[in-house]
């Protein structure tokens, strides 16, 4: 029997995560929690209460997973994550089976990998971290907790991303290069430093 996984976040992040943990096939999703709960189901989901529930629903379910989506701010992810691990959840790490992670990397709890993402070795991601469809995390690269890399954004060898930031579309860094905390890398930009690094 397949363990039971709460989802956080009922959005449009939720229904691509969905699709990546039933092809993953480890978990039994059991029902998702929003702060909004308008609707009753999310792709033949259950919508089972509030991020309020979670505590109540703790006796039935050790996983969770935060699905709430990260553009501007982490700071809902954040407060989020630390909420279900105050409750003592396990956040496990979600990889789908069209990534490739290798063995020499590392990935932190409450991580999802999506669809076609490569993670090469001896990167290291950190935890509570979105690495979107098609992203790229190269060799030596340093991905700090609670990021968001998007959809095919590369971080190139040795790059570090800070703690907290988001990274858009099709942006890359250049190798070896670092981010500071909370940074905003624009979709389609080429990230080559702080001018007054």
């Amino acid at each position: 029997m397949k363990p039971k996984l709460i989802l956080i976040g009922g959005g449009g992040h939720c229904a691509s995560c969905i699709d990546v943990i039933e092809q993953e096939d480890k978990f039994e999703i059991a029902g998702i929690v929003d702060k909004d709960p308008g609707g009753k189901e999310i792709l033949g989901y259950q919508i089972l209460g509030k991020d309020d529930n979670l505590s109540s629903l703790r006796s039935s379910c050790d996983f969770a997973l935060i699905t709430v989506g990260q553009i501007r701010s982490p700071q809902v992810r954040i407060r989020l994550f630390e909420y279900a691990k105050s409750l003592g959840y396990t956040l496990p790490v979600i990889i789908s089976p069209r990534a490739y992670v290798s063995r020499h990397a590392s990935v932190g709890e409450g991580t999802i990998i999506m669809h076609d993402a490569l993670i090469n070795s001896r990167a290291t991601i950190g935890s509570n971290c979105i690495i979107n469809t098609k992203a790229l995390i190269e060799h030596d690269a340093i991905v700090g907790d609670h990021c968001h890399i998007s959809t095919t954004a590369v971080i190139n060898g040795g790059g570090v991303v800070g703690q907290g930031t988001f990274v858009g579309s099709n942006a890359a860094t250049r190798e070896a290069v670092a981010t500071k905390e909370n940074d905003f890398i624009k979709a389609g930009s080429l990230f080559t430093g702080h001018a007054n690094d």
